[in-house]
């Protein structure tokens, strides 16, 4: 994933959670990650594995297509 993609992705779970009322505690326990991860995440730092983009999808309960739209 390249840096305008992280970055897109990012944005992409920001917005959802927000839409989903979450905060990002709430979000990274669902999750099974750490908050900090999830931040750098949301930020556009970091770019997640597959396992945990699913694990995102699924605590989010979203298809991919909701979560990867605009990428």
């Amino acid at each position: 994933m390249s840096k305008p993609t992280a970055a897109k992705f990012g944005k992409n779970v920001n917005r959802l959670r927000n839409l989903a009322n979450l905060t990002q505690e709430q979000l990274s326990e669902r999750a099974d990650i750490s908050r900090r991860y999830l931040q750098m995440i949301e930020a556009g730092k970091y770019v997640p594995t597959i396992e945990v983009a699913s694990r995102l999808r699924m605590a989010l309960k979203l298809t991919w297509d909701e979560l990867l739209r605009g990428i």
